[in-house]
């Protein structure tokens, strides 16, 4: 979606939107829950107003649109659904399709939108080197590649070998014991000589970088434990190495308490990377670094970008920051996260497969499970039912993690309690209606 912002309103005319309405026509959402909802009382939560009315769709057919999908663009296997959405127009925290339904979007773009869709008032890439970078199966090469890049254990909490209720930085914490005291954590100490382990043993004497998520995103909002990568850090300078944030998600207030996802852990980075939310929609990307490391750079000849800097860019950027601090967007990231945490908490309670509930801010992952007991993961095709089942009701959210096991909550910060309400409600339907399905 198009960002329209005060700083090139006059210059360039870059609003896509069209005007603010007062008030929606009653019969907008009326006519949604008539088309798409065909279920139990139980399943129809009452989605909340929205001030906006959309354009009327005037172009291509869907199949038509789906037709040329198909036969011109990338292989339609990563479609989110299984009958794919086309997107018309989006205001805020909502989006519209070709056919005027209306849906609350809880996965942002995957993470992009963080100020919201058309506001008034960059991926990694794929080369062998970056790919390398990731542990997720589904994004790695057929072949190996990047040779130098090794992987170390996941700190995660709730499904690897160590972890309780006492480890993480979030309101919401697992519910496997531990004996660790609120200010000792017993499984950082176990993770970190994992950590060194790895270090002795898989990688070379001198360390170039270190690359890590304040929270993992792609992997299921995987929260390390509270005081592991401080410890990380200085084990990796100690061999020479620099430390790496990659704040491209959990960057710019989106984690609440904190403007940068590394801040919640008490380090200091010796290189940043930004991208999805500094743009809003728009695909940019920055680094940020120390001078010396900058001045370094000057000794590698091909060290350039060709669009780096451009004004429109700079612009975007900088309006997407004013409206983040005029906005109060991170305020409203802490005091509305932290509220659909504890109200998805109460989810985890009452459903055995909903594992765990996780995250901070607006960064939020639902961990799906066969039972709380054994930790497996629930079947992809079960995943993907409730998943599609929040579709029909109107809500979108992400799936993520290593089993494609985790739903991903990211909603735009400018989310209300209120759609939190309405959200919450419509998965607590579609847990309902996966259990009554699996009761038959």
């Amino acid at each position: 979606m198009t960002l329209a912002c005060r700083h090139l309103r006059r210059a360039l005319r870059l609003e896509t939107s069209s005007p603010r309405i007062p008030k929606m026509r009653p019969s907008l959402s009326r006519a949604f829950w008539t088309s798409v909802t065909k279920l139990g009382v139980h399943t129809k939560p009452r989605m909340p107003p929205c001030d906006f009315i959309p354009e009327k769709y005037q172009s291509l057919a869907y199949q038509r649109v789906l037709e040329i999908n198909n036969r011109h663009l990338y292989p339609p296997r990563t479609a989110y659904f299984a009958e794919p959405l086309l997107l018309h127009q989006g205001h805020m925290e909502w989006l519209f399709d070709h056919e005027g339904n209306r849906y609350l979007d809880f996965f942002s773009g995957i993470v992009t939108v963080g100020v919201g869709h058309c506001h008034p008032g960059a991926y990694h890439g794929g080369s062998p080197y970056i790919l390398g970078l990731t542990n997720v199966g589904y994004f790695k090469m057929e072949l190996p590649g990047a040779a130098g890049c090794e992987s170390t254990m996941c700190p995660d909490v709730f499904r690897g070998p160590w972890g309780g209720s006492h480890c993480r930085d979030s309101p919401v914490q697992t519910i496997r014991k531990c004996s660790c005291a609120p200010d000792c954590c017993q499984a950082k100490d176990q993770y970190i000589e994992q950590f060194k382990d790895t270090l002795s043993t898989a990688v070379a004497k001198s360390i170039a970088g270190f690359f890590v998520e304040p929270i993992q995103g792609v992997s299921g909002i995987v929260q390390y434990p509270k005081g592991f990568l401080k410890e990380a850090f200085k084990l990796v300078r100690e061999r020479g190495g620099v430390c790496i944030s990659d704040e491209v998600q959990t960057g710019f207030g989106r984690l609440g308490s904190h403007y940068w996802g590394f801040q919640t852990h008490d380090v200091v980075p010796d290189i940043v990377t930004l991208a999805k939310g500094i743009g809003n929609g728009f695909p940019m990307g920055a680094v940020v670094t120390t001078p010396e490391i900058a001045k370094s750079l000057a000794k590698r000849r091909f060290c350039f970008s060709t669009f780096g800097g451009n004004p429109l860019a700079c612009a975007i950027g900088s309006a997407v920051l004013e409206v983040i601090k005029e906005e109060n967007l991170q305020e409203n990231s802490q005091e509305v996260g932290t509220y659909m945490l504890l109200e998805l908490a109460k989810l985890r309670d009452e459903f055995e497969i909903v594992g765990d509930v996780r995250g901070k801010g607006l960064m939020i992952g639902i961990e799906m499970v066969k039972d709380k007991m054994s930790r497996q993961p629930l079947p992809p095709e079960e995943v993907s039912q409730i998943h599609e089942d929040c579709k029909h009701m109107g809500l979108l959210v992400g799936k993520s993690g290593v089993f494609s096991q985790t739903f991903r909550i990211a909603p735009p910060m400018c989310i209300t309690k209120p759609e939190v309400d309405f959200a919450v409600e419509v998965f607590r339907s579609a847990l309902i209606q996966h259990m009554e399905r699996k009761a038959k």
